[in-house]
């Protein structure tokens, strides 16, 4: 009988134990303040894009077999160091991951190759619940080509929802994590681990949470020597509580003009740690290099724009934009350079310059 109640009570306490080990919400196994300060004070002010290939529809077609393209990526690369940036921030598709992973292993590591070749550093993303097309879950092989009018037609989440709500699957999603993080937690061409971008958009929801516990325990698990974070993208109060008890540096996204940026960086500066804004520009409501890149640079907060070399997701259009819209006469939305890359506005571009410059001094 005694073993009975024994049994019955550990059987009973695993359940308050394992959800206590995946949905830990402290603070205290993040970088301390000091620490993360240190890094921000031994890297340099950090100015760049979110990169996909001009040629790729999707984050799966970046890093499919079908359609890797690395002339393509050193090419796009190169024009971005000699518009003066460091950094590049993107997805990696887990699907492409889950298909075969000696093959995405040796196309990241090319890819990181080609980041240091180029002079940048390396800032990517797990998972993403971001999707704007008709199908939501991804799938690996040659990918649709883009519907004209339809901004970002075939963007492919990672994993997509259907893993992202089936608890069944997240010990194949913590395999891919915790790989990917051990192969490069001390990798130079790495300076921040992005562990998920906007949970809880589209329809997840509050569905995505679970996971977004689960990835910053994982991440932590393997304690990499980069930080690690997760970007506040919405006002949501349960959300943003756990990014920021959990983010060694700060991250956020602001689409909005410089007084509403301003605020921004006033009410996440408070919390002490660097910050970043690792999604910014949107020029049809004055999210624009003339009017923000400089507050960003006086604030010593790093920021990351939207889109490099116009191509197949069409994010010159804005967000919802659809054929029957067309022809769009419009400012641009996102993106710096046209596809033959030439720049969209060369004042940008010389400000750009001038202002990574000046914060190199």
């Amino acid at each position: 009988m005694k073993r009975i109640v024994l049994l019955l009570a550990a059987a009973a306490a695993f359940p308050a134990a394992l959800g206590a080990a995946v949905a830990e919400d402290s603070p205290s196994p993040r970088w301390s303040v000091e620490k993360a300060n240190a890094w921000a004070a031994e890297n340099p002010w950090w100015c760049g894009v979110n990169y996909i290939p001009a040629n790729a529809v999707n984050y799966t077609a970046m890093w499919d077999k079908t359609s890797f393209s690395p002339d393509v990526i050193r090419r796009e690369l190169k024009l971005m160091t000699e518009t003066g940036m460091n950094c590049v921030r993107f997805v990696m598709q887990y699907k492409v991951y889950e298909d075969d992973p000696e093959y995405f292993a040796g196309a990241f590591e090319k890819f990181l190759s080609l980041c240091e070749e180029a002079g940048v550093k390396a800032m990517p993303i797990f998972f993403d619940d971001c999707a704007f097309g008709i199908n939501s879950d991804p799938v690996v092989g040659r990918q649709s080509e883009p519907l004209e009018g339809w901004y970002a037609w075939a963007w492919s989440p990672s994993p997509g929802p259907t893993m992202v709500v089936d608890w069944r699957e997240h010990p194949k999603l913590e395999r891919f994590v915790k790989d990917v993080i051990s192969r490069h937690k001390n990798d130079k061409r790495i300076f921040l681990w992005d562990l998920y971008n906007e949970p809880t958009n589209c329809e997840l929801k509050k569905r995505s949470l679970p996971l977004l516990r689960k990835v910053f325990a994982w991440a932590r698990e393997v304690d990499p020597s980069q930080p690690i974070t997760s970007g506040i993208w919405n006002d949501d109060r349960e959300l943003n509580e756990i990014l920021l008890a959990n983010s060694d540096v700060v991250t956020f996204h602001c689409y909005k003009n410089a007084k509403a940026l301003s605020a921004e960086i006033r009410k996440l500066k408070a919390h002490g740690r660097p910050v970043i804004c690792t999604e910014w520009m949107r020029r049809p409501v004055k999210s624009t290099v003339a009017e923000c890149l400089g507050l960003f640079a006086d604030a010593d907060v790093g920021c990351l724009s939207w889109g490099l070399v116009n191509g197949k997701t069409q994010t010159h259009l804005p967000w919802g934009h659809r054929p029957e819209n067309l022809p769009y006469v419009g400012a641009w939305q996102h993106d710096l350079y046209r596809g033959d890359m030439s720049p969209y506005d060369p004042l940008e571009i010389e400000t750009i310059k001038a202002t990574v410059k000046r914060k190199s001094r």
